[in-house]
């Protein structure tokens, strides 16, 4: 199992014209289903005469998993399924590749939209930097304030990072942390005296 995904450092645009249709491809980042959808709402309202909104994306480092493609009215097969085919083809997880068409008054037929839809989106992610990022898990520790400065120095001695944290009688901080070191983390967490330890679901 990899500890590591590749995606895209920045949001990265392109264009692509045939036969009078304007292809405009925008590609960026995202981390869950909420920014999948924010980032279609943008695109949405920055081209609301746009004849169609195509995309795809991939969330997450298991390829079987967690993806998605849409034609939004051109024929099946024809615009989401190329775009995602851009993005595997690069190796890429944790983005979408949103296509927005402008129709130039002559048809393309399945294979010119195949090819309009792929060269946009590959356009864009070749405008794109890449980079590798480690895969991260979320876990949240409640324990008695009495346990702080215990709690604290495993924290500081590992590379985690605190999201939240509520200091009370009974503590609770939520953190995230690369999964590699995660086993470890656990293991000396659970050792301090009445810590609860409960890991995210990714």
């Amino acid at each position: 199992m990899t500890d590591t995904y590749q995606t895209i450092n920045h949001p990265a645009t392109a264009e692509y014209q045939v036969k009078g249709s304007k292809f405009i491809a925008y590609a960026q980042m995202v981390g869950n289903p909420t920014d999948v959808q924010a980032f279609l709402e943008m695109v949405k309202k920055n081209h609301p005469k746009a004849t169609h909104h195509c995309y795809a994306y991939r969330l997450g480092a298991n390829k079987q998993q967690n993806y998605r493609s849409n034609d939004d009215g051109e024929p099946s097969g024809t615009a989401g399924r190329p775009i995602l085919g851009q993005i595997d083809s690069k190796n890429l997880s944790n983005i979408m590749v949103i296509v927005v068409r402008y129709y130039g008054g002559t048809k393309l037929g399945v294979s010119g939209l195949i090819s309009a839809y792929k060269s946009a989106a590959r356009a864009a992610l070749d405008a794109a930097e890449i980079v590798t990022k480690e895969i991260t898990e979320m876990f949240t520790i409640s324990f008695n304030y009495l346990c702080m400065n215990e709690v604290m120095t495993i924290l500081k001695r590992l590379p985690a990072e605190i999201v939240q944290q509520e200091f009370h009688n009974r503590c609770c901080i939520r953190l995230c942390i690369a999964r590699r070191f995660s086993a470890q983390l656990a293991e000396q967490l659970l050792e301090v005296e009445g810590l609860e330890l409960e890991q995210e679901p990714p």
